[in-house]
């Protein structure tokens, strides 16, 4: 598919033409002409490893085993609050449905909030996270795929982060994915300052609930919230239930939903990248897009898409 066709597609979803994620990456028409694709996936990365990634995933993991010898339940209570800011409206609401997809509106005050809240998940900034997931999207479990299973089941939980210097030197090849947030200036200083958020978080675990609080609510709940996520690049791929024919190997699984606010009803994502809400039959629950609806029944958010499909016949976006 021609950048072009990718352009129209986003802009107008109504004519996205039989490609199951053409709606997924949101370009503007004067941007993305001649893009380069990021140098991703394993043969990519030539067997290196990202050193400085190596330091903090094994930081982080001794942490979390050391979290659990001093539980208290305000330090509880500090991984409950941090897990809900970074994961269900950080990454799921937010990075995920919002920023990359686009799938509803908020205004731009609680956009910019809802962002600081998803850099708490140490999963990057706006920039690197929402281009990476875009690149995702175009080149699911082909070559290029950042974290396709078909590279092997570790290499698409955990191996693809810490691996390699390409996947985190190419900003510019990747910003080329994410034209609008390199417009806007808080975006750019956020990607390159994510880490701000975190070290301020963390002092308020340790002034709320001591030594305690910060094992619990940052590197405890970082750890396990890491590998939720991971889950969905893994798991997601290759276990579960497929309503969709999709052109890649996306799955529905319950148990990854449950861990991750309903991002583990990945095949239904896959089949409509924009919709708002994941988990499409009454029973495939999605935190997340509850917290969307919130937002819209407050009026906080608005242009909420949801998928439209026929039950008995259900097909991919932009599938006739």
């Amino acid at each position: 598919m021609s950048p072009e066709m990718l352009v129209e597609a986003a802009e107008n979803p109504a004519v996205a033409p039989s490609h199951p994620v053409a709606t997924a990456i949101p370009m503007s028409s004067g941007e993305l002409r001649h893009p380069v694709m990021p140098k991703l996936g394993r043969k990519a990365q030539g067997g290196k490893l990202s050193k400085i990634t190596m330091f903090f995933m094994i930081l982080f993991h001794i942490g979390a085993v050391a979290a659990l010898f001093m539980f208290s339940w305000k330090a509880l209570a500090c991984f409950a609050v941090m897990w809900f800011l970074a994961y269900n409206i950080g990454i799921g609401m937010c990075y995920h449905r919002l920023l990359t997809h686009r799938g509803y509106r908020v205004p731009r005050w609680l956009e910019y909030v809802m962002t600081v809240c998803a850099t708490l998940a140490l999963e990057g900034g706006p920039i690197f996270w929402v281009g990476l997931h875009r690149v995702h999207h175009q080149l699911s479990d082909q070559e290029g795929d950042p974290h396709t299973p078909n590279d092997g089941g570790w290499w698409a939980h955990v191996g693809w982060i810490i691996s390699g210097e390409s996947l985190h030197a190419e900003t510019e090849a990747l910003g080329r994915y994410v034209p609008d947030l390199r417009r806007d200036r808080f975006y750019v200083w956020l990607s390159k300052y994510h880490w701000i958020p975190m070290v301020v978080a963390g002092l308020i675990c340790l002034a709320v609930a001591g030594l305690p609080g910060l094992m619990w609510g940052i590197f405890l709940r970082t750890t396990l919230g890491l590998h939720a996520t991971w889950l969905v690049n893994s798991a997601t791929h290759m276990w579960g239930s497929r309503r969709f024919n999709t052109r890649d190997e996306s799955r529905n699984s319950w148990w990854v939903a449950l861990l991750t606010g309903g991002e583990g009803w990945h095949n239904n994502h896959h089949a409509h990248p924009v919709s708002a809400r994941h988990g499409l039959k009454w029973y495939e629950l999605d935190v997340n897009y509850y917290g969307i609806w919130l937002m819209k029944k407050l009026h906080l958010a608005h242009e909420v898409k949801v998928a439209q499909f026929d039950p008995h016949n259900p097909r991919p976006a932009g599938v006739a």
